[in-house]
């Protein structure tokens, strides 16, 4: 299991249900310090320290840790502090949530191996993840429910777009 999140976990969550090996996608909430299960309303104030983040159930035998975060870190812009695009705040930040020693190791190597191909410096968070808390369901299957929707053709189409370019060889 991976957990990251790279700005809207709408964007986040289209990207990896169409990688091979990929099991199930969940949005959720992760990465916060105020205690109990969090709302969006709450998230979206940015009081929370909360990240919006995926949990991605995926088979080893298909694909690799690696390889979800080089997917991960190439989908995304890991060089803008708390933000993507116009989503602007805490809950917005590049993040790698490790579950164990072993991921906190691959996730070192994989942000030092992208930096290379990045002009400015890489500001992805790596921490251990302590909760993950599920989004409501409206958030879940987001852009499968919604492709119609203004942010959906904007910003996640054109997500996709660069997700088919660069790791067609990864999609179902």
């Amino acid at each position: 299991m991976a957990t990251v999140g790279g700005g809207c976990f709408w964007c986040t969550e289209a990207v990896f249900q169409e990688i091979k090996g990929v099991e199930k996608v969940v949005s959720g909430y992760s990465g916060g310090t105020v205690p109990g299960h969090p709302t969006y309303r709450e998230i979206c104030s940015g009081l929370t320290g909360h990240a919006e983040v995926v949990q991605i159930t995926f088979d080893p035998n298909v694909i690799s840790y690696e390889e979800i975060l080089v997917i991960f870190m190439t989908t995304h812009d890991p060089t803008t502090l708390n933000r993507q695009g116009a989503d602007r705040g805490t809950q917005y930040r590049s993040v790698i949530f490790y579950h164990d020693n072993t991921q906190k190791v691959i996730a070192e190597n994989v942000v030092k191996e992208v930096a290379k191909y990045y002009e400015d410096a890489i500001v992805t968070e790596i921490a251990p993840l302590d909760v993950f808390y599920e989004a409501e369901k409206e958030h879940q299957d987001y852009y499968r429910n919604n492709q119609n929707q203004g942010y959906c053709s904007f910003v996640i189409t054109p997500k996709l777009a660069k997700l088919r370019k660069l790791h067609a060889d990864k999609l179902k």
